[in-house]
């Protein structure tokens, strides 16, 4: 009986040994990330400052894979069926890792069946913009617009489901108005006819809103962000819920995750040196953005995963919203 429990912890011995040896030896080569959206948008943003900071940790070479298509679901199929060796990485939305599931009949992937979570990146507020044709100065001017004119106000989005969309409904719901919705292709698309004036309003991810809501040159009006205080860099533009839907809150997040399988020495590195750059230069140029870097553990990621699950499923039920 010693005899075997000599031997059973042997092989435990070895077995950790070697998840270790793995761990230290990985990466050996290129590592890939994919973004399941198209070059230039905050999840690409994102994605490439995550890859020159792994670049100069580990000394190898990181390729940014975009597989856009279908609000994400091309790409996170990709990377769900990729083998879990630790050199392929996705990084993305809490749209496509918490949403879709509630947007389409087949994904193409279970989030937390076909994916180890690494680490949350960063939270990411929206910032609402109107055309400068607008008569709308502030939320409340635009509530009482929408209003007005019930289902005539035509607010744009990055496609259904999308952290653009899910804040668009929950304003909506939170002011009791009806506007009609205008899905894009992408956020690029939807910022392009905005600043046409096909459409009237828009909720925009902040990086990418950010030179326009700095600039006084008229080209759209930003009005108010949807996170729970002013942004630094923005310290003049008020919050959606202290210019007119107290309570209002909607950030949505980038996250980093890995095919399932993939060994846990390699998750746990992963996420400590990301840990350490989302304290240092990679975090700066996030806050610079106006992302807020986060970081914590990969149990921290999958709670998140869990909770705002519940909170789309709840939202997009509420809106009406149907899987296609």
């Amino acid at each position: 009986m010693i005899n075997v429990l000599r031997r059973s912890l042997l092989a435990l011995a070895v077995l950790a040994a070697a998840g270790g040896a793995s761990a230290q030896a990985w990466p050996s080569g290129p590592l890939k990330i994919i973004v399941p959206f198209p070059a230039g948008g905050s999840v690409d943003m994102v994605a490439r400052a995550v890859g020159k900071h792994l670049t100069d940790t580990f000394g190898q070479p990181v390729v940014i894979d975009n597989r856009a298509g279908a609000s994400g679901n091309i790409g996170a199929e990709l990377a769900s069926k990729a083998p879990p060796d630790g050199n392929t990485l996705f990084v993305s939305s809490s749209g496509v890792l918490a949403a879709n599931q509630f947007l389409y009949k087949r994904t193409g992937f279970e989030t937390l069946k076909d994916f180890t979570p690494v680490i949350r990146l960063v939270n990411q507020p929206n910032i609402l913009m109107v055309h400068p044709s607008v008569a709308a100065q502030n939320v409340k001017d635009l509530i009482a617009l929408a209003k007005k004119d019930p289902g005539k106000l035509s607010m744009g989005s990055a496609g259904v489901g999308t952290g653009q969309d899910i804040a668009a409904r929950q304003f909506t719901t939170m002011a009791g108005v009806n506007v009609l919705h205008v899905p894009y292709k992408g956020g690029a698309p939807a910022l392009n006819d905005l600043l046409g004036g096909q459409i009237q309003a828009m909720f925009e991810t902040s990086p990418t809103a950010l030179p326009y809501a700095k600039e006084k040159d008229g080209k759209l009006r930003a009005i108010a962000i949807t996170s729970p205080k002013r942004s630094p860099l923005l310290p003049n533009l008020p919050t959606v819920a202290e210019s007119g839907l107290p309570g209002f809150e909607s950030e949505t997040w980038i996250g980093l995750v890995v095919p399932a399988g993939t060994p846990k020495p390699i998750v746990d590195r992963l996420n400590a040196e990301l840990n350490k750059g989302l304290k240092g230069a990679m975090g700066k140029q996030f806050a610079e953005l106006t992302l807020d870097p986060i970081g914590g553990s990969p149990e921290d990621m999958t709670n998140i995963i869990r909770k705002d699950s519940a909170e789309y499923g709840r939202i997009l039920k509420a809106a009406g919203v149907e899987p296609q």
